[in-house]
């Protein structure tokens, strides 16, 4: 069994996913550094390919670009802009709902604790843990599919959902790491370390990897 050294690991594709595209979250943090953006980018990515997401967040954004603006669109219009991303109607749900709640709840403030920000319309974990690392800095750990999957398939954790992954690292990887090892492991388990069929082959960190689980790769 490898002993996967999380120093090294991180320093390689620190440097190796810089020829990678930038995820679509981080990109709306670089180009405007606007939480209320940064937010609604968060919520419409979820199952969502990247450019689809981008073209979506243009499109909305250039019709609301704060709270209250989001606040005058009919549901039918948020519909319309965001579409086609993943679930789209529910999204729609959601962000027709958002202005609401964050008055009623939050003074009309988008909250930066994770426990705040999960009470939000269409705002789960891995939302909130991107949105308070994203937007506010703090030490969070955002897991989504690729974090969990590329975790285990190193041998890092041992977990079987995303929240029991989330919650191991919060116990074993080091807090200067939480911050940004989702958009490392983003971008890598976007291009190399995908679900089915890895690239094993040209894995800059295969050193430190035990492939569990990993049935076949290229």
């Amino acid at each position: 069994m490898i002993i996967p050294d999380i120093t090294s690991i991180y320093k390689i594709l620190e440097k190796h996913v810089l020829d990678y595209d930038v995820p679509v979250v981080d990109l709306i943090k670089i180009q405007t550094g606007d939480v209320f953006k940064i937010l609604i980018g968060t919520i419409l990515s979820a199952r969502t390919k990247d450019e689809t997401t981008s073209s979506a967040c243009r499109r909305l954004f250039s019709k609301a670009g704060n709270i209250e603006e989001l606040e005058k669109l009919s549901l039918k219009d948020i519909e319309k802009l965001i579409y086609p991303v993943g679930f789209y109607k529910n999204k729609a749900k959601y962000l027709k709902k958002l202005p609401e709640v964050l008055k009623e709840e939050f003074d009309g403030k988008i909250p930066e604790a994770v426990e705040h920000l999960v009470k939000l319309p269409g705002v789960g974990r891995k939302t909130a843990n991107l949105v308070a690392a994203i937007a506010f800095n703090k030490h969070a750990i955002c897991v989504d599919t690729h974090v969990h999957r590329i975790m285990n398939r190193l041998g890092y954790v041992k977990t079987i959902t995303p929240l029991e992954t989330e919650m191991a690292l919060r116990k074993k990887l080091q807090k200067k790491y939480w911050r940004t090892i989702n958009t490392l492991l983003v971008a890598f388990g976007q291009n190399i370390c995908r679900p089915i069929s890895p690239h094993c082959s040209v894995c800059p960190i295969m050193q430190y990897c035990n492939k569990v689980g990993v049935k076949r790769s290229r």
